[in-house]
């Protein structure tokens, strides 16, 4: 058997698992962990996202880094009201040499999430990664090749995952209660961008811009490009479809069976700021197939998708958002399910299901192969977008078949002296 046919037969699998009952360990590691012993993360970004999973793992917190002065003594201050002492650095490279760090959470802009988190399994630590996993696709196998080579857990940040309404949408579906599923929506916002373009400066002093950057292109600095504002940058985000999209089709991945493979064809069209203050959409429609002629639609600005997933069969549909799961028909969400029917893998904290795999060696709820099949629908959305024309999509081989613009669109060049090794 192939290795790509056991790790999807692992996936599958893994995936489906009766509640209560666990797959065999996955990794070996040669020091186990105790069940009073502390897992040690280390944290690399700790700004919006970043501080709240700070927050979520505070009590593990042993380090922070941040290429803000001001961010990370933030940072400092709020591990340290623990009772607790703080490493702080502003290289992450010096962080992984760390002994006395067991595990990364990386919440950095996405242009920076594929070298870290291959650095971080070179080095032996496991890996939390935000959410979408990749800047494009090619940086997402390079990532699980990493995890895979080096035996690291590595956990995308895909936390709807682990809320139960999610996952109970998802089981009804996988169980049939919709009869065969013939579509799926995902809902995604409007760009939250700041609005009018503020001119170029000189980055603030607390800041080190080139270090931020990093593989990025070279740019002058401008205030309504970094922090939060990376998101509307193709240099390092692909807005609220790798956003946004990367929860809601994560979602309808899960429900759809499909986390280790991905759409057939893609086809999409989107709309852009009139004078172009951020370089992402404003609105889109996207329509993938994917095989057994399921059809999913992804929407920014549709008035006939709402935001969140959307799965509709022969018997009706089911719509899952946060704080809110509904049916066309409320029976298919109160009568039980059969006792043979699937089960999901069961998490309802993203961080403790991050701590306890990595006591136990196991995959997480969602594994750096499901981020990565994620990351990549929402990347071939926007290539599609970016083209302007229908894509044939090859999900084994990851790539589009005989179509050699399309194919230069997997990755880009990083700027020197960066790159996925060293």
């Amino acid at each position: 058997m192939s290795v790509a046919l056991i790790r999807r037969k692992f996936l599958r699998d893994s995936a489906t698992l009766l509640a209560g009952s666990f797959a065999v360990p996955y990794f070996v590691r040669g020091t186990a962990f105790g069940a009073n012993d502390r897992v040690q993360t280390a944290h690399i970004g700790v700004r919006n996202q970043g501080s709240s999973n700070l927050r979520g793992l505070i009590n593990q917190a042993v380090a922070v880094c941040d290429v803000d002065q001001e961010v990370l003594a933030k940072a400092v201050k709020q591990v340290e009201q623990t009772g607790r002492e703080c490493l702080a650095f502003s290289d992450y490279r010096r962080l992984l040499e760390r002994k006395d760090v067991d595990a990364v959470v990386i919440s950095t802009p996405d242009h920076w999430h594929a070298s870290m988190t291959i650095h971080a399994c070179q080095a032996g630590k496991d890996v939390y990664c935000e959410k979408p996993l990749t800047l494009t696709i090619r940086e997402g196998r390079r990532m699980v090749d990493a995890a895979r080579k080096y035996e690291r857990v590595v956990q995308t940040g895909s936390q709807q995952r682990s809320d139960a309404n999610f996952r109970r949408a998802c089981e009804l579906v996988r169980a049939g209660r919709l009869g065969k599923l013939r579509q799926v929506l995902a809902g995604i916002p409007a760009p939250n961008h700041p609005g009018a373009p503020v001119p170029d400066s000189d980055p603030p002093p607390e800041l080190d811009y080139d270090f931020w950057l990093g593989p990025a292109p070279a740019r002058v600095y401008n205030a309504n490009r970094v922090h939060y504002n990376f998101r509307f940058f193709r240099d390092y985000s692909g807005g609220q479809m790798t956003n946004f999209g990367a929860h809601h089709i994560d979602i309808a991945h899960w429900g759809m069976g499909c986390d280790d493979r991905g759409p057939i064809s893609i086809r999409g069209e989107g709309t852009f700021h009139p004078q172009r203050w951020h370089e992402v959409t404003e609105t889109c429609r996207v329509v993938y197939e994917y095989p057994d002629n399921v059809e999913m639609i992804v929407g920014q600005g549709q008035a006939d998708i709402p935001e969140g997933t959307t799965f509709i069969g022969e018997r009706g549909r089911i719509h899952v958002t946060r704080g809110k799961l509904t049916a066309s028909d409320e029976s298919l969400l109160k009568e039980p399910l059969e006792s043979d029917s699937p089960r999901l893998y069961v998490s309802d904290n993203h961080h403790k299901d991050f701590l306890d795999c990595i006591r136990s060696r196991k995959l997480p709820i969602c594994d750096v192969e499901i981020g990565h099949r994620t990351a990549t629908a929402c990347h071939l959305a926007n290539i599609a977008i970016q083209l302007g024309r229908p894509l044939r999509w090859d999900a084994v081989k990851e790539e589009f078949p005989g179509d050699a613009e399309a194919n230069a669109l997997l990755q880009r060049p990083y700027r020197k002296p960066w790159n996925l090794e060293s």
